[in-house]
């Protein structure tokens, strides 16, 4: 058969939702943000109702939550409500709402995790009731309510048959890596006992409740059929409420294990239509096995509206666009319209680039665009005919919500560049827009992605007709918008990568960078901005500047360094430059930078690298960079001077490795601005001081250690022509298990007899390798 439907979602019946919802918990991993939403300009929460939440579009399985979790708790206001709106007068609130749910967290008779806590209470009572002989239970209560009270014995008695049932129509646990075998409910006489209630009752409002608890005892026993027949029976002699659609999709769920696919279905869309409460749950539970199943299911509705409810549902798993064409001819103001156009925007969201970046080709790095270049970009992905459907239905104005579709529309024209369009069909929208805060932020938000796209050059004068909306995106909304629903997000960062492109187009890289630099994480940042010294002079200057103008003081708002984190990048790379007077300058420019201490002894050289080690080492003195600094200072005064050079060149040999990759005090370099440069990884001061080290020594055992200390450097050096930036698949299998750098073949040859090389061999079985070849 051929299958209609999304594989990846996994649709079950009412019958199994109590074990399957926890198998999707334990697997589905739960979306604690849904990741969509920050790629959308286009807000559903404003258009659709709360009931049609997690149906919106979402990378997980329900939008926002990732899974449901609410089906032992859905119903638990309306229980409350009911009851304390028929005990009025009776009992209070809070005596009601003890009975229901205790004094712990919300826990209700009629979906809960576990029994009622006051299930003993409420045993004692019932006893009471039938025995007229006083308890425990009704000494306490007899105190505070009136037990002769019929509705009061009512409430009582009901719950005291509701906890049966719930003995098998709670879920023990809401995960599980194997299904939960169902629990059958085999008290036949119960059952019977419970719909002998519903026939004798009068009051309309108990009978109510015992007409669906009989259904509920049906549905959860092993004679399943039986609740068909008794729904089929009395179906018409109760209200279309909860309730009743409560027990509708019980009943689709007992067709649907009866393989009668089309019915149950059918039934689905009964209860998606009506009940708001079950629409997350009926959507997921719809499952046409075959193109011949949803055609007999269409063929069943009686009306319009029914058929409407089942293109509702198929439209959520397959086809947006199909789903709206098909409701709007059945009836134009279907509010399930609201719901399906907000994913059919949000999917064509979907193909927006907005990061003004382009594939160069197969295996190539991505290359920058010009605006002119995204926007054809951005237009040819656009659907035309989902286009001409929404132009079609807004131009008609006679859905539920027109103002959506304007707004709708309006955005899509944007994405067009039909600029004047879109401003008409945002005016139009806003003479019908509710007077909420989310309707009007989403307004004007659209209008301003709509007035930046206008600006293909930038002057002066269309500068200023976006400073309130910029202000507005990077400034207001984050510290002053509480709600989660508001995607302002992706807007505000798409702007940032457009004026980064306008600005670039100027010839303006300061502002440039402002604007684009948010673009990148520490790990992807684009450093070469600062590798330019003019720009980075540049940037410096106008950090400092005091009269800057408007956009310039929003640049700078949202730019993520500091004055003090360019002081610092200069630093480090007049470090790996060796010119530590220059470096001293720049770090007494940072601030608290200057007072950070390195996690290990930046002076140690060790025989194996092993950053962790030097880290939990016991150090006499903690150095801060400027100790660092001036320490390395001091010790090339002394070297220049000729003073106990073996020694002092053998630290700064070893000071010089350290703030290498290979060292361990990465910290150096691991700052705002990274600096994954050639200073970063070389280790050629390193070994120019080893090598003055060496030249220096007087003894074989220092000779020994500064012919080792070299070795290193030349085996970081080999790494890092062979193997930095390739891949780790991408490396050449070449079997190389060494190499004898010249450093390992002199200490073997000429220094075998030290206690060093022993030492050498001890730790390092790299050279272990080498000397037993």
């Amino acid at each position: 058969m051929k299958r209609i439907f999304l594989s990846r979602l996994f649709l079950v019946s009412s019958a199994s939702l109590l074990f399957v919802y926890g198998i999707i918990y334990a697997c589905g991993g739960g979306d604690d943000w849904d990741y969509f939403g920050y790629n959308s300009n286009f807000t559903p929460e404003t258009f659709a109702d709360k009931s049609y939440a997690p149906l919106f579009l979402s990378g997980g399985i329900f939008y926002g939550i990732g899974f449901d979790t609410q089906h032992n708790s859905r119903f638990n206001d309306n229980i409350k409500s009911d009851w304390a709106a028929y005990l009025k007068g009776k009992a209070d609130t809070t005596t009601v709402n003890y009975f229901l749910i205790g004094d712990e967290k919300p826990v209700y008779y009629e979906g809960t995790k576990k029994p009622s806590p006051n299930k003993a209470e409420i045993e004692q009572l019932h006893v009471f009731f039938k025995t007229k002989k006083d308890n425990k239970s009704s000494l306490k209560w007899g105190k505070k309510i009136n037990l002769k009270e019929d509705k009061i014995k009512s409430f009582i008695e009901f719950l005291y048959l509701a906890q049966k049932i719930e003995t098998v129509s709670i879920g023990d646990d809401y995960w599980s890596y194997e299904p939960v075998k169902a629990k059958t409910f085999k008290d036949v006489k119960m059952i019977q006992s419970i719909e002998n209630v519903y026939n004798m009752t009068a009051d309309s409002f108990l009978k109510n409740r015992y007409w669906f608890l009989t259904m509920k005892a049906r549905f959860y026993s092993n004679e399943k059929q039986k609740a068909i027949l008794f729904f089929n029976k009395t179906e018409n002699t109760v209200p279309k409420n909860v309730l009743y659609y409560r027990a509708l999709s019980y009943v689709a769920g007992i067709n649907y294990q009866q393989k009668k696919y089309a019915v149950s279905n059918y039934l689905y869309a009964q209860v998606f239509d009506k009940c708001p409460e079950l629409r997350i749950v009926t959507a997921y539970s719809f499952r046409p096995k075959s193109e011949a199943d949803w055609t007999k299911s269409l063929a069943m509705a009686k009306n319009n509206n029914e058929k409407a409810a089942l293109w509702a549902i198929h439209g959520f798993y397959k086809d947006e666009k199909q789903a709206i064409a098909k409701i709007y001819e059945l009836d134009s103001k279907s509010e399930h319209l609201n719901y399906l156009l907000t994913r059919l925007v949000n999917k064509m969201e979907e193909n927006i680039n907005s990061s003004f970046q382009q594939k160069a080709g197969e295996n190539l790095p991505m290359k920058p665009q010009s605006i002119a270049e995204n926007k054809a970009e951005n237009e040819s992905k656009l659907d035309k005919s989902a286009f001409d459907l929404l132009a079609k239905i807004a131009a008609a104005g006679n859905t539920d919500k027109p103002y959506m579709w304007d707004l709708a529309l309006g955005y899509l024209q944007t994405l067009k560049s039909d600029y004047a369009n879109a401003d008409k069909n945002f005016d139009k929208a806003a003479k019908t827009l509710p007077k909420t805060q989310l309707a009007e932020y989403q307004l004007r938000l659209l209008r301003f992605i709509n007035n930046l796209s206008k600006i293909d050059k930038l002057t002066d004068k269309n500068e200023k007709t976006i400073l309130a909306d910029l202000n507005w995106l990077y400034q207001e909304l984050p510290t002053n918008y509480k709600g989660n629903e508001f995607r302002y997000q992706n807007a505000a960062q798409w702007s940032k990568n457009y004026l980064a492109v306008l600005y670039k187009a100027k010839g303006n890289p300061v502002m440039s960078e402002l604007f684009g630099a948010s673009r990148y994480d520490y790990w992807n940042y684009q450093s070469s901005f600062y590798d330019n010294e003019k720009d980075l002079l540049d940037m410096k200057a106008f950090l400092t500047k005091s009269n800057k103008t408007e956009i310039e003081k929003i640049g700078a708002g949202i730019y993520h360094l500091k004055l003090k984190d360019i002081n610092n990048f200069q630093a480090v790379q007049a470090t790996y430059k060796n010119k530590i007077p220059e470096a001293i300058a720049f770090l007494q420019q940072t601030d608290s930078v200057q007072y950070y201490t390195f996690l290990g002894n930046p002076f140690n050289g060790g025989i194996k690298d092993c950053h962790d080690c030097d880290h939990a080492a016991y150090q006499k003195k903690k150095y801060t960079q400027m100790d660092f600094l001036t320490t390395i200072k001091s010790m090339q005064d002394k070297v220049a001077q000729k003073e106990d050079v073996y020694t002092n060149s053998l630290l700064l040999g070893n000071a010089f490795y350290n703030i290498t990759y290979f060292g361990n005090g990465r910290t150096f370099y691991e700052i705002s601005i990274p600096t994954d440069n050639a200073g970063t990884y070389s280790c050629d001061i390193a070994k120019m001081y080893y090598k003055k080290a060496f030249d220096a020594a007087t003894t074989k055992e220092q000779k020994a250690k500064c012919l080792y200390m070299m070795a290193k450097c030349d085996r970081n050096d080999f790494y890092n022509t062979t193997y930095k930036n390739v891949s780790w698949w991408e490396r050449k299998d070449d079997q190389i298990d060494f190499i004898a750098w010249e450093g390992f073949k002199a200490l073997k040859k000429e220094y075998s007899d030290t206690k060093y090389y022993q030492d050498v061999i001890a730790e390092c079985g790299y050279f272990n390798t080498y000397i037993n070849k």
